[in-house]
């Protein structure tokens, strides 16, 4: 745990940085255009690229070796901030090299992110899965807090040339850490010397190798299923809340709200962290998880009252970072080291696409059924619907987070009686890996 806590550390520091920039960049590219289409672009540039490239991006990282491919993700990275700082210093940057760096920025992190969880494995013993899972997600929680409060107190003296240098020394602080602390890579060693990468299999076979190896797993690809259908139903949240709450209240205390998402993270992610589980009873708390984020959702939308928003976000997130948690553990479990790569970047580039299907959905559902619908002279503003909830502005998007929550809620009772979901529970943790001549590539 020592030396993973250096590392942990190290990359707490990293991604503060990361999001102060990029909260600094998007603020300068919306003052620039004042358009919500360029500022989406923003959101599509961060998040599309990885879908593309993490099956290659997993299959190389299980090739590679993991402290290495963290150590030339972060030097990448760096090289960028420096680009950009030198564009800034001159007067020369444009939004395409925002976009750009974007792009580029979201790629080298499709290899760093399977290196670094498939790492956990190797330097945790099992029985800390549950602390160092709860740790990483204590570090997104910590980083959603201070990144915006500390961008957003320096911009206007430091300017974004103070916040790149920021970054780029935050940089050196994760870089530092993982050059000095030396870590086993047994888990580059497959069991099997069958699976070796060698001259004659290609990166294909071997990217499918890891599909094929995900679905030989009994329940993990229809828990794989399962989970992306609950990233794809938060999807609409993401999209939605700051429209939600921008018509219930001012962007001041939208910020109030964003810092109670951060408060709820740490929280949710310190009982992680403190939690100690067993193996065997994982799927159980992440469907009840679910079940519960799905009832916040419900509450949040049921009421035009910010302080009821504010509570169902605190409890959101208290939830989110043990349902995300256990996830990350039930794959570090449940897929043999040598193959984690793959798989964790397989599993993130399938639910991960969730999300931006979401976005195109999400908004017109809003914007042309919804709200017409939950208007103050609209169709159902005197149904049983209308009086219960509300009408007016906002409160066909209300409507809409009732219907995602209640979704979510009856989704995880359903996948609770799955019988594959139910194997789960009692499947031993260790997995022998098959070699691909001994498995079935369709």
């Amino acid at each position: 745990m020592r030396i993973f806590t250096l590392i942990w550390l190290g990359q707490l520091v990293y991604l503060i940085g990361i999001w102060m920039t990029g909260f600094a960049l998007d603020i300068s590219v919306f003052k620039q255009t004042g358009s919500a289409t360029q500022f989406a672009l923003l959101i599509l540039t961060c998040t599309i690229p990885p879908i593309i490239i993490s099956p290659l991006a997993g299959t190389l990282v299980d090739r590679w070796d993991r402290r290495s491919t963290m150590i030339i993700s972060h030097i990448c990275t760096g090289l960028f901030t420096l680009v950009l700082l030198f564009l800034v210093s001159i007067g020369q940057l444009a939004i395409w090299h925002i976009y750009l760096r974007n792009i580029c920025t979201s790629i080298i992190g499709a290899f760093n992110t399977p290196a670094y969880k498939a790492a956990i494995t190797s330097l945790v013993p099992q029985k800390d899965l549950s602390r160092a899972s709860g740790m990483v997600q204590l570090a997104i929680g910590i980083q959603q807090i201070i990144s915006p409060l500390i961008a957003g107190a320096l911009l206007d003296s430091i300017h974004l040339q103070g916040i790149l240098i920021i970054d780029f020394f935050g940089l050196l602080t994760a870089l530092t850490t993982l050059i000095l602390v030396k870590f086993s890579n047994q888990i580059n060693q497959p069991s099997d010397e069958n699976d070796q990468p060698n001259k004659t299999s290609s990166l294909w076979r071997e990217i499918i190798y890891g599909w094929t190896y995900l679905t030989q797993l009994t329940g993990l690809p229809t828990f794989v299923i399962i989970f992306t259908f609950y990233q794809f139903l938060v999807g609409f949240v993401s999209v939605l809340v700051y429209p939600l709450i921008l018509r219930v209240t001012t962007p001041d205390n939208l910020g109030k709200i964003a810092f109670i998402s951060g408060l709820g993270m740490i929280l949710g992610s310190i009982v992680m962290s403190s939690w100690k589980l067993n193996w065997q009873n994982l799927i159980s708390p992440v469907l009840i998880g679910m079940s519960l984020n799905g009832l916040w959702i419900a509450v949040a939308g049921s009421r035009p009252s910010l302080i009821q928003i504010g509570i169902a976000t605190l409890f959101f997130f208290m939830t989110a970072p043990v349902v995300n948690g256990l996830v990350q553990m039930i794959f570090q479990i449940k897929v043999a080291e040598n193959v984690q790569g793959r798989v964790f970047a397989l599993t993130g580039a399938i639910s991960g696409a969730a999300v931006p299907l979401a976005a195109v959905f999400a908004g017109p559902l809003a914007d042309y059924v919804f709200e017409p619908l939950m208007a103050f002279d609209g169709p159902w503003s005197k149904a049983p619907i209308g009086q219960l909830i509300g009408t007016g502005p906002g409160r066909g998007t209300g409507l809409l987070f009732v219907i995602v929550g209640c979704s979510i809620f009856i989704a995880a009772i359903i996948a609770s009686q799955h019988p594959a979901i139910r194997k789960l529970e009692v499947n031993s943790p260790e997995h022998p890996v098959p070699s691909p001549e001994q498995m079935t590539v369709v």
